[in-house]
Formats: structure tokens, C-alpha cells, sequence
């Protein structure tokens, strides 16, 4: 990835151990999981409506 950008989210103590429970399981940090969930979310959308266009990003 050359472009990076910095994304900061609140969540409550429960989800945040969850999510560290879940990431290890998976063998990824809480950065990797957060990563593969929000991929496999575009994913599981541009397979239902279509690719997202370039111009409409943004």
C-alpha cells in the first residue's frame, strides 16, 4: 500500500477484547483484522452491485 491514510475509532472495552480475542485466533493483529473485515465487507458489496467506480470514490 503506498497511500495510507489514518483511521481512529471509539468501541466499547467488551468489543475491543473480543476483537483482540478474534484477531489472534486468526494469526493477525487488531490492524490486520480490522483490514480483512472492512475488505471482505467492499467485497462482499461490489459482488452484489458491481465494482465501485473510480469517480465515485471520494
Amino acid at each position: 500500500m503506498k497511500n495510507r491514510t489514518h483511521l481512529s475509532i471509539r468501541m466499547d472495552t467488551e468489543i475491543h477484547d473480543k476483537l483482540q480475542y478474534v484477531a489472534a485466533y486468526e494469526g493477525r493483529s487488531m490492524s490486520g483484522q480490522i483490514l480483512y473485515l472492512i475488505q471482505k465487507c467492499i467485497r462482499e458489496h461490489e459482488r452484489e452491485h458491481g465494482s465501485i467506480p473510480q469517480e465515485d470514490m471520494k
